[in-house]
């Protein structure tokens, strides 16, 4: 058995994480701060995640 654990984002890319290491959580009310919408940024390119009137997410480039 290996020590990682192969998966496949939504782009089909391999993750490839130690198997023992557990999933990063992130609650929306520390990430939002109260706010609606927040900028993340990667690579270089800006991207904007947003809370809708009905509580959904929506992440735009």
């Amino acid at each position: 058995m290996s020590d990682t654990a192969a998966d496949t984002d939504d782009t089909g890319d391999r993750t490839d994480a130690p198997a023992d290491e557990s999933e990063r959580v992130l609650k929306a009310d520390e990430l939002f701060g109260g706010r609606r919408e927040v900028w993340i940024e990667l690579d270089g390119v800006r991207y904007r995640l947003r809370i809708t009137r009905r509580g959904k997410l929506i992440l735009q480039k």
